[in-house]
């Protein structure tokens, strides 16, 4: 049985064309399939187009979240409900291509992996937002510590082990496409090129796509805290040499001038201690999020046909 989950938020504008599309590419392939479409709190009307959709076809499952919880919290109720021995997890935009799961699932069986991703080699999509995207990909492969790989998505497909493991990681501030790589088992990848969107506008603005970035840097990556280590204590090293200099200069006589210089230095050590307090501020609100253990979602209703 083929599980797909896709999250959406105010999405009425390509429900049908997506539902259409996943039909086309999955109904030869596999008889027994299950669409999980998680409505993430949608202000629209995208609840009653899966309940139009879900009347002509019991494969629909419908998973009604009580507010918008984000993407990846989304997600991760679709995962949580789904039955299949196999799982898709695809963006709900039609930027990942559902023809493209029958050659991941063949991927998977021929090669016997555990999971197959997306991996993309171009972007339709504007110059800036490709930048953006570009940068990050290169950031995160330069400081996580699972070596995951650049221009990979939440696009994927994986067995029903690789998915009971990933279940089992239960922090609140999320980034599927690390976890999915932390859990290790064997891992391929298909390429394919990401198409922009055609109806519909971003539901990801910059502001989300930066806490996205922020949760995949410093959930898997020490290297925030061990650079503020490195860059304070390089500065007390400075700041001996600095003494010592004025020392020697008020022994020898030498008057030390320089307000403006004073100032400057004054700001530039007081600007680095606050960015490195902000640095300690992102780990220990992420540390506070974990023990205030609250649930990643709520689901107000989950309508099936029986």
């Amino acid at each position: 049985m083929l599980s797909v989950v896709i999250p959406l938020y105010n999405e009425e504008k390509i429900i049908k064309k997506l539902y259409e599309a996943l039909n086309i590419s999955l109904s030869k392939d596999f008889e027994q399939r299950e669409y999980i479409f998680v409505d993430d709190g949608s202000s629209d009307k995208t609840l009653a187009e899966l309940l139009s959709i879900q009347k002509k076809d019991s494969n629909v499952i419908i998973v009604e979240l009580s507010r918008n919880f984000g993407h990846q919290a989304a997600y991760t109720a679709g995962l949580e409900n789904a039955k299949g021995d196999y799982i898709v997890m695809m963006d709900g935009d039609l930027q990942d291509p559902p023809e493209l799961i029958p050659e991941m699932f063949n991927k998977l069986k021929n090669d016997d992996f555990d999971v197959v991703y997306g991996k993309r080699t171009d972007r339709k999509e504007s110059f800036l937002k490709k930048a953006q995207i570009k940068l990050f990909h290169y950031i995160f492969k330069k400081v996580n510590n699972i070596n995951a790989p650049a221009n990979v998505g939440n696009f994927s497909i994986m067995t029903r082990g690789a998915l009971d493991a990933f279940l089992r990681l239960k922090e609140k501030n999320r980034y599927l496409p690390g976890l999915r790589f932390f859990i290790g088992f064997k891992q391929g990848f298909v390429e394919y090129s990401r198409p922009d969107r055609k109806d519909g506008e971003a539901k990801m603005s910059n502001l989300k796509l930066i806490k996205l970035a922020f949760d995949a840097i410093f959930s898997f990556s020490k290297l925030p805290i061990k650079l503020a280590l490195i860059i304070g204590t390089l500065g007390i090293f400075i700041s001996i040499i600095g003494a010592g200099i004025v020392l020697y200069k008020y022994i020898i006589g030498v008057a030390i001038t320089g307000w403006t210089s004073t100032m400057l230095a004054l700001f530039f050590f007081g600007s680095i201690q606050l960015f490195f307090l902000g640095i300690l501020g992102e780990y220990v609100f992420r540390i506070y999020t974990e023990t205030k253990d609250r649930p990643i979602y709520i689901i107000r209703n989950k309508l099936e046909n029986n």
